[in-house]
């Protein structure tokens, strides 16, 4: 008597038993896939689509990969080393929202700096943030209004943080507050491995009439240890062209506008 052959599974008992592979391995590829389960290519984007827009996994070049934990946040001088282009794409769509007469907040961070220049050529703007490079860069923009929002100084990330800052930022009224981020993800929403950053980035969006999110796809599908906000509380989504279709209709899903800029 031959032992009976195990019943194919169904998309959603596959897809669960996926995610335990994935919570184990970290990482597989789609021919790993097809061999765990016997099943096409095919069959195997489907579930990792489908995965991808409920925010459980995130492909990678000939595969997919879990949610990823940021433990550090790189430094000023790392991130000005890298994708500039994307970063300039994203500033230029994130700067088209800005009118004069606005008062706006720019987070720290090397894409929000790259608003700088189109900012600059603008009349009867105030501009607010914890950056100390802009602020610098702004020096030469005598016809603005800059204002530094002081506190705790973060020396690697070249920024103010802390309950000072936040302090500061409640006393204000901002027409937009431009966040940036080095962890997004659909379920986490905005997070961030370091502390002192949180109470910051949550007071500029308590003091704007509009928060937008500026985040590269590289950094999505990582998360810190700290929640900032989820996604639906931005109204725009800003990141670069390479953010995956599935990614993208999820947060679509969640209420946000999404652009994808393009270098």
């Amino acid at each position: 008597m031959t032992a009976q052959e195990p019943l194919p599974l169904i998309p959603d008992q596959r897809r669960e038993q996926l995610l335990r592979h994935l919570r184990r391995e970290g990482v597989l590829s789609v021919s790993q896939i097809t061999q765990l389960f016997g099943v096409s290519h095919m069959t195997v984007r489907r579930d990792i689509a489908e995965l991808e827009r409920q925010g459980l996994v995130f492909s990678v070049p000939g595969g997919v990969r879990i949610a990823s934990h940021v433990h550090t946040e790189p430094s000023f001088q790392d991130k000005s080393l890298v994708d500039q282009p994307e970063k300039e794409a994203m500033a230029a769509r994130a700067a088209e929202l800005v009118q004069e007469g606005m008062t706006v907040y720019l987070d720290a961070g090397t894409t929000l700096l790259a608003m700088v220049p189109a900012l600059a050529r603008l009349n009867s703007l105030t501009v607010v943030t914890n950056d100390f490079t802009t602020v610098d860069r702004l020096m030469t923009a005598p016809h603005l209004d800059l204002v530094h929002i002081g506190g705790q100084v973060d020396i690697a990330n070249r920024s103010s943080v802390g309950r000072l800052a936040a302090a500061t930022l409640r006393q204000l009224a901002l027409d937009i507050a431009f966040i940036s981020t080095s962890s997004w993800d659909l379920l986490r929403g905005v997070t961030t491995p370091s502390e002192p950053k949180v109470e910051v980035k949550q007071a500029a969006m308590e003091s704007a009439g509009t928060s937008v999110l500026v985040a590269g796809s590289a950094k999505f599908g990582t998360f810190g240890k700290y929640r900032v906000a989820p996604l639906p509380a931005f109204s725009t989504v800003i990141t670069d062209a390479s953010l995956t279709e599935a990614s993208a209709e999820g947060v679509r899903a969640g209420g946000a506008e999404l652009c994808m800029a393009r270098p």
